[in-house]
């Protein structure tokens, strides 16, 4: 699914699946930031040849990643 956002003042969209825009909205949440706020971190640090549809996917799985190791 496309969705629009802003980021850094410009609009653009983006096509991430349901499960993963909703682990975005779930780590938002739990960081008290908002959905564009997140997603303008994950572009400000993303490798350049990684386009943001992808590197917000690599966040939410890396994210739950991380709570699922048993240290973590």
């Amino acid at each position: 699914m496309k969705r629009s956002i802003s980021i850094a003042g410009h609009r653009t969209s983006v096509s991430v699946e349901d499960p993963f825009w909703d682990g975005l909205t779930e780590i938002a949440e739990s960081r008290k930031r908002s959905v564009a706020a997140v997603i303008a971190d994950i572009d400000r640090e993303r490798p350049e040849q990684v386009n943001l549809s992808s590197a917000i996917r690599i966040f939410v799985l890396q994210h739950y990643r991380k709570i699922a190791a048993p240290d973590g």
